[in-house]
């Protein structure tokens, strides 16, 4: 699973007859028609359709004529249209006319794209110095933030911390962690085998420019991983133990990364296993093989954070006391 992102941008519906705003626009209560515009919040540079609805035109015998910027963009039988937007904040101005029986009726409206974009930042365990995030964890949360470049017409950035957040989780509206300056909110993560869906919607503080995002999360089940940890060098995290490990010398020390644990109970409880029996508890294990001879032993551990839920396990095969190479460049 690649990192929760999700990028969007916002749409301003301005009808150019009145101040009133949203997806359809109305003006007054007597227009015989409306336009809505998808997707809601659209990318700059890209393509929306706009579609005219009425409930008291007979809109299958009218002629639907749409002009941008002053060009005539199509004539014909109504059927939504693709409009071309320019960059975030730039304005893109739109005519429908309608024409039944001689009669016409005139709608405009303009959109503005906006940038927003939500990341999504996981409470949850990652090894030091990962480059990258954990998953959404099971029964864990996860921190939602609002990255919102607004732009005014002139194009003029907006301060996001001026901008009006309003969070909905779930068809839910988030009122303690809505208003001015609020970017972020802390969600619980979905049960098992269910998404969450977040949404927000921002609004300048004039109310004339509005945007919007959402995104649609999933749980992942936690995992670990066993790294060696080389007196010299280090944690060698460029390569995970899988399979068999031959343990070398007289100790080696290895080192277990637990990935996506949640981390609302504390950091995960990582206990280690030899031959099936309780070892010791901690991220690092040192092993330290005694007698004579050659031998092999079974290395189990489990990561949680203190439930049967978030388990995540992982085992190795020992050996250790291989001969000594005869030959005599130690290979």
């Amino acid at each position: 699973m690649r990192p929760v992102f999700s990028v969007a941008l916002a749409l301003t519906l301005l009808p150019l007859a009145s101040s009133a705003q949203g997806i359809e626009t109305v003006v007054g209560n007597t227009q015989p028609f409306t336009l809505s515009v998808d997707p809601q919040y659209p990318v700059p540079f890209s393509e929306v359709s706009l579609s005219a609805h009425s409930s008291s035109l007979d809109l299958t015998n009218a002629v639907m004529t749409v002009t941008v910027a002053g060009e005539q963009l199509y004539r014909g039988s109504v059927q939504p249209t693709k409009i071309k937007l320019g960059r975030a904040g730039s304005i893109t101005r739109v005519t429908v006319t309608m024409t039944i029986n001689g009669a016409s009726t005139v709608q405009s409206v303009s959109i503005v794209p906006q940038d927003v974009a939500l990341a999504v930042e996981p409470v949850a365990s990652a090894p030091p110095l990962y480059p990258g995030k954990p998953l959404v964890p099971l029964e864990g949360d996860m921190r939602i933030v609002a990255v919102a470049n607004f732009r005014t017409l002139g194009g003029a950035a907006l301060n996001p911390a001026a901008l009006s957040y309003a969070w909905t989780v779930d068809d839910t509206r988030i009122a303690n962690s809505s208003g001015i300056g609020k970017s972020a909110v802390l969600v619980a993560s979905p049960i098992q085998y269910r998404a969450r869906t977040v949404s927000v919607a921002i609004t300048s503080q004039d109310g004339t420019l509005v945007g919007g995002d959402s995104i649609s999360l999933s749980p992942q089940s936690p995992s670990v991983r066993v790294y060696e940890n080389d007196p010299l060098l280090g944690i060698l995290f460029n390569r995970a133990l899988l399979g068999t490990y031959a343990v070398a010398g007289a100790e080696s020390t290895l080192y277990a990364a637990p990935f996506s644990v949640p981390l609302k109970n504390g950091a995960p409880l990582i206990q280690w296993f030899l031959n099936g029996s309780p070892a010791q508890t901690g991220g690092s294990i040192t092993l330290r093989p005694s007698g004579s001879g050659q031998g092999s032993a079974t290395l189990s551990l489990t990561a949680s954070s203190g439930n049967q839920i978030n388990v995540a396990t992982a085992s190795l095969s020992l050996t250790f006391g291989a001969p000594a190479s005869s030959n005599f460049f130690g290979l």
